[in-house]
């Protein structure tokens, strides 16, 4: 029986590592960051992976989870914040310049959210969750989703060097 969990937590993180990676670094701004935050909710997981493994959805557990540790994070050590303001100076400017620049001035917006602003705009529009599942990841009101997503955006919308017509449109999924 307890192989058995271990061969399912085993494969649940092959499956979903990247995609919490990803998570994490939208939250913290930092890939070594992003893989201890990664890598502290899936051993917290782990001691509780025969509940998890139980429910419904394990993935969006470990994503509260995720949340949570990063919460614990600024709580614990007053953690400032470490999202980098702008890509490395390139000479010349192509597409992929251009996608880079784009993207280090959406980190650098993002970086300016309070953390439940960014919290939710990372769920909402980069991981495309509802926002009921933002609300159960968080433990928060739908309403509130609502709200402070609609605050991030408009700040984001607002932050100098991001194009109007971005990805961050509001326009997240329809689940």
């Amino acid at each position: 029986m307890q192989a058995e969990l271990e061969d399912r937590f085993q494969e649940f993180v092959r499956a979903r590592w990247s995609r919490l990676v990803r998570t994490a670094y939208l939250l913290t701004g930092d890939v070594h960051h992003a893989e201890d935050l990664t890598q502290t909710a899936l051993a917290k997981a782990y001691r509780s992976w025969k509940r998890i493994a139980r429910t419904d959805n394990p993935e969006a557990y470990v994503r509260r989870m995720l949340v949570s540790c990063n919460s614990d994070r600024f709580r614990k050590r007053r953690v400032t914040e470490a999202l980098t303001a702008a890509p490395p100076d390139r000479a010349g400017r192509d597409e992929v310049t251009g996608r880079v620049e784009e993207r280090g001035s959406l980190m650098a917006g993002l970086a300016q959210l309070p953390k439940r602003q960014r919290a939710v705009v990372v769920l909402r529009y980069w991981e495309d969750l509802s926002e009921a599942e933002v609300a159960e990841v968080l433990g928060c009101s739908p309403g509130t989703v609502k709200s402070q997503a609609s605050k991030g955006l408009a700040k984001l919308r607002a932050y100098p060097g991001l194009a109007p017509s971005h990805a961050v449109s509001g326009q997240g999924g329809t689940r």
